[in-house]
């Protein structure tokens, strides 16, 4: 037995001799060199590849099949001269025996200097699109149509279900480089100093990756570097796949940025698992600039119609400077601090074409928000929004109002409230003509004709034009250019509101219209908070209907039409001093003069409303009736919203109350009772009854018809029962012309 072992020994020790003696002859006596026109010519024919090899070919046989390649050129064979790769070095070999056993071991494998030319023509045809297609059909042998023989089969399948076992030391990409043309949209992609470096590569265990680029494009022009390091594993038998301890890095820049860089990092846990068709992203970590954010995803049912679930945590940071940063400041504001702390938590769910924030927790600078919001089409842009929130105030994020026209109607308000003294006795004020709005435009027509939109909104109080809104409910949508406001209501100033409104973004010019209802509101405060300076208190109820267009605060003034019904119960005229005009008038058909200028005081209302009829931002009121105690006030006039300027004529009627005046030359004589005493108002809405002095023309027809009067008891006393009643009515006729 020991002599056959010995014999056998010698034969298996001769065969291994004669195989390294033929490996060391075959690559000694033969020079692939030589075969570089068949090997061109069998890629041209089995691949449709124009393969020119310009350097030598190195190899080795055995115990390592290696190859060298050097100055090596690739091209569609349509095209042989346009070739899309070149290479200046690839390297490699793999140990033979464990080829037999269906085993790949490398050493390590080596490229160098790879660059990638990838174009698209005017038809949309790639140039690498050819490859792998053979140039002519191979005639088929009639062996290759019969059927396999059942050993065969079995054999086949063996070997489909066996796939081969990597072992590769490590692999090395250096110096690649790729470019993308498309001719047709005209759009080029580049990765250049592509460098990937790698650890042993084995199946099932964990494999060191480094790879790191330069990235750019020219539509739109964008510069990046990115690292990227982790650990690989993959199992091919299960196919799944990971990548452990992921780190990515970079910055970018460019036309998107203006001239600023985003500098980004990202970490945590891939996998790819193919046989359950999911994908996940765990322990993730994300930073650009001074955003953080923490979070996983989910994807699911990756063949068919993949589903997103995860969630996400940002951290505070200011919204202001982080977009500022990237190049896409936002515009003035009111509060130059709004958007400086933003903070959000939610749970995510998705698919290809939409995204939803669910169990949304949004902090935003002093406000809170919860619900949910969605992208719902991420081709239109559709947002859908239901938020609850505990407060909100707009003014914060609205353009800053334009201080140029309100300064100069601040002076000129102020001169003419200077004039008009405080007794109002004072020439009439003059009506104001410095325009109180800005042309400043307000909506961004084309952002708005996109918008796709749906919000459902709730506050405990929203602050709009500095108006304390309180339990607020707003639904409104936005679609195809049309925006509707279909509510938007609340309690304010002890009472409440409901508006509703739509604009139509389509045409050129938009149109807006508007209905408003107001019911107990406190209007001392309403004007106050709109910046006027409160000249009336009282109860205010508003119905409203209008319509006006264009894009501005003077356009939407200046086109402004529609009706009005407005009522105000138990409130005060500010400075009135309707009493002394009252006292004026009288003392002037008294014939007498007021012993002293009386200062101006307040006069309470029972009720003060009326009509109105708005024609291009002029308000029309026929029918301004006021009650005052012992007193009614009947007037006409206009509101000019233009130039917020009033003129009225107004008549006060004496009803009864006799109460002592505050003048011995204005004593209310018996036939003064149920004459309408004119007064006329005009100036800036600011002066409120300020503006008002007696109507002398109007007093000239009450005096004539007090004479008139007189003149008739006179007749009446003298005449007597002298003369019939017919003539007397004739001469008291005749005086009356």
């Amino acid at each position: 037995m020991k002599a056959l072992g010995k014999v056998l020994g010698l034969i298996f020790l001769g065969l291994l001799l004669l195989v390294v003696a033929l490996g060391f002859a075959l690559t000694q006596l033969f020079d692939p060199n030589d075969y570089k026109d068949e090997i061109r010519q069998l890629a041209r024919d089995k691949a449709n590849l124009e393969l020119s090899i310009n350097g030598d070919i190195g190899w080795s046989l055995f115990p390592w099949l290696g190859l060298e390649l050097t100055d090596t050129t690739l091209a569609s064979a349509a095209t042989p001269n346009q070739p899309f790769a070149d290479l200046r070095l690839l390297g490699l070999s793999v140990r033979v025996l464990p080829l037999l056993r269906k085993e790949v071991q490398m050493s390590d494998i080596r490229i160098d200097g790879l660059n990638l030319t990838l174009q698209r023509d005017e038809q949309g045809h790639g140039n690498w699109q050819d490859i792998g297609r053979p140039a002519k059909p191979a005639k088929t042998p009639d062996a290759d149509t019969a059927p396999a023989s059942p050993a065969t089969a079995s054999s086949t399948e063996q070997n489909a279900s066996q796939p081969l076992r990597l072992d590769i030391d490590s692999l090395t990409l250096s110096n690649a480089r790729i470019d993308y043309r498309d001719a047709k949209s005209g759009q080029q992609y580049s990765a250049e100093n592509i460098q990937l470096s790698t650890g042993a590569v084995r199946e099932g265990a964990s494999i060191p990756v480094q790879l790191s680029a330069f990235f750019a494009s020219n539509q739109p022009v964008l510069r990046a570097r990115a690292e990227l390091q982790g650990q690989l594993r993959f199992d091919r038998a299960l196919k799944r796949y990971q990548l452990e301890d992921l780190k990515l890095s970079g910055e970018a820049s460019g036309e998107p940025f203006q001239g600023k860089t985003l500098t980004f990092a990202t970490q945590g846990q891939l996998l790819l698992d193919q046989a359950a068709q999911i994908a996940e992203w765990n322990g993730l970590k994300l930073s650009a600039n001074q955003l953080r954010a923490l979070g996983e995803l989910k994807l699911r049912n990756l063949d068919k119609q993949p589903a997103l679930e995860g969630g996400l945590s940002i951290a505070q940071f200011n919204l202001r400077e982080f977009l500022d940063g990237i190049g896409q400041p936002v515009p003035a504001m009111s509060d130059s601090s709004a958007l400086g702390s933003v903070e959000l938590v939610s749970r995510l769910q998705g698919s290809t074409t939409s995204l939803t924030l669910q169990e949304l927790t949004l902090k935003l600078d002093e406000s809170t928000f919860t619900g949910n919001l969605s992208v719902s089409d991420f081709a239109k842009q559709a947002v859908r929004a239901q938020l609850k929130g505990d407060r909100l105030n707009l003014d914060h994020y609205l353009p800053a109002a334009s201080k140029e026209a309100a300064n100069a109607r601040q002076n000129e308000v102020k001169n003419t409230l200077a004039a008009a003294g405080q007794a109002g006795t004072t020439d009439l004020p003059q009506a104001p003509s410095q325009q109180a709005w800005s042309e400043a435009s307000l909506l961004p027509i084309e952002r708005l004709r996109r918008l796709d939109a749906q919000f459902d909104l709730s506050l405990g109080q929203l602050t709009l034009k500095q108006l304390p809104m309180t339990t607020v409910t707003l639904k409104a949508s936005g679609k195809e250019g049309l925006l509707s406001l279909s509510e938007l209501r609340g309690e304010l100033y002890n009472g409440n509101f409901n508006h509703s409104a739509s604009l139509d973004v389509r045409p050129d010019s938009p149109q807006l219209k508007v209905q408003k209802n107001l019911s107990r509101v406190d209007a001392a405060k309403l004007l106050k908070a709109l910046g006027q300076k409160p000249t009336i208190t009282g109860t205010l109820d508003l119905n409203a209907d209008l319509q006006t267009q264009g894009n501005s605060q003077k356009a939407w003034i200046d086109n402004l039409n529609g009706n009005a019904h407005f009522n105000l119960r138990d409130g005060v005229l500010s400075n009135a001093n309707l009493e002394q005009q009252l006292c004026q008038a009288i003392a002037t058909l008294n014939r007498k003069s007021l012993s002293g200028e009386t200062r101006g005081k307040d006069t309470a209302f029972e009720s003060l409303g009326g009509n109105l009829t708005i024609t291009n931002g002029v308000a029309y009121n026929p029918d301004l009736k006021a009650s005052i105690q012992g007193l009614s006030v009947n007037g006409d006039g206009s509101l000019d919203l233009r130039v917020l300027g009033m003129d009225y004529r107004v008549g006060i009627i004496i009803e009864g109350d006799k109460s002592e005046m505050p003048d011995p030359a204005c004593q209310i004589n018996p036939r003064y009772v149920g004459l309408e005493w004119p007064l006329r108002c005009r100036g800036p809405l600011e002066l409120g009854a300020k503006a008002c002095r007696v109507d002398k023309e109007g007093l000239g027809k009450v005096g004539a018809k007090l004479a008139t009067e007189k003149l008739g008891e006179k007749i009446e006393e003298k005449l007597g029962d002298k003369v019939s009643p017919e003539l007397k009515d004739a001469l008291k006729g005749l005086f009356n012309r």
